[in-house]
């Protein structure tokens, strides 16, 4: 009966362990990422992009002017009338409608943009740059959180364009310099939350096209049946509820007020609970699916 050995080889085993301390020394073996420099990384890898292709900008430079102007000076006169309740059009009825419009446009416009966070990650997921990061030995929502975070950059971009132009057609926050950027911060919190929503989009759907419809489908209630145009006393009473519950109206109430200077603390506290309730339902929901397409 044979017998089959194993023969080690000393010389051999001593060989390849100082080959793996020469190139991999113990205490020069870099530790694993965690979730916040994991999730910074991605978002800087979200900016690199914009910086190879600068057109990703167009949608948050001249959009944002086209809106403003467009609305300001076509619409702006006869939605002035109703605004003010005078029927008289005209230079007045635009520069106070400018003061209840400029708000609104901010928050339409950063809104619309956030639906581009997931037209972008429905192009790596397709292109299967996202099944190269999981092999990766870092925290798994990384790359959701850190594509969330880089859009923070184009949102921010958005935003300073609307109110510069706004300023420059006559917009004159009460509120002062305080309550811009408070309302500032708080429309970028919401637009990172909402923003969930579209990731999980994007992770449904099986092309761009079809992330741009629904998306498009979903963004256009939210902000037109809102109001961000004009106050809700003027609709039907069926009606004015339904928008007033409406989470854009929340949001354009609340930085309405903190332009203005009359800040209300349970405006911003509705809008925090919707914000919260955003990311509770869609960023697990957002995980789930993602881990399963992986």
């Amino acid at each position: 009966m044979s017998q089959t050995t194993t023969r080690t080889d000393p010389e051999g085993s001593a060989e390849a362990a100082k080959i793996q301390r020469v190139l991999l020394p113990a205490d020069q073996r870099p530790s694993p990422s965690g979730p916040i420099s994991g999730s910074f990384t991605f978002g800087w890898r979200a900016l690199l992009k914009i910086k190879h292709i600068p057109m990703q900008l167009f949608d948050v430079t001249i959009f944002p002017i086209m809106m403003t102007v467009m609305f300001t000076f076509i619409f702006g006169g006869a939605m002035g009338a109703v605004v003010s309740g005078t029927g008289q059009t005209g230079g007045p009825a635009v520069s106070e409608y400018v003061q209840f419009f400029i708000p609104g446009i901010f928050v339409q416009t950063l809104i619309m943009i956030t639906m581009y966070t997931g037209i972008t990650l429905n192009k790596d997921i397709s292109k299967g740059i996202f099944d190269r990061f999981r092999s990766l030995p870092i925290w798994r929502p990384a790359q959701l959180v850190g594509a969330l975070l880089g859009d923070q950059v184009r949102y921010g971009l958005a935003g300073t364009i609307i109110l510069t132009v706004g300023f420059i057609v006559g917009f004159r926050p009460e509120g002062g310099l305080f309550g811009v950027l408070a309302g500032f911060a708080l429309l970028l919190v919401f637009s990172f939350c909402l923003s969930w929503v579209w990731t999980m989009v994007s992770l449904l759907m099986p092309n761009e096209e079809a992330v741009m419809g629904v998306s498009m489908t979903i963004i256009f209630p939210l902000t037109f049946a809102s109001n961000i145009f004009v106050p809700t006393e003027t609709m039907p009473s069926w009606l004015s509820g339904v928008v007033e519950a409406n989470p854009v109206s929340v949001l354009v109430s609340a930085i309405r007020e903190l332009m203005d200077g009359t800040v209300d603390a349970g405006s911003i506290v509705a809008v925090l609970i919707y914000c919260a309730i955003l990311v509770v339902i869609f960023a697990p929901i957002s995980m789930y699916i993602y881990n399963r397409k992986s």
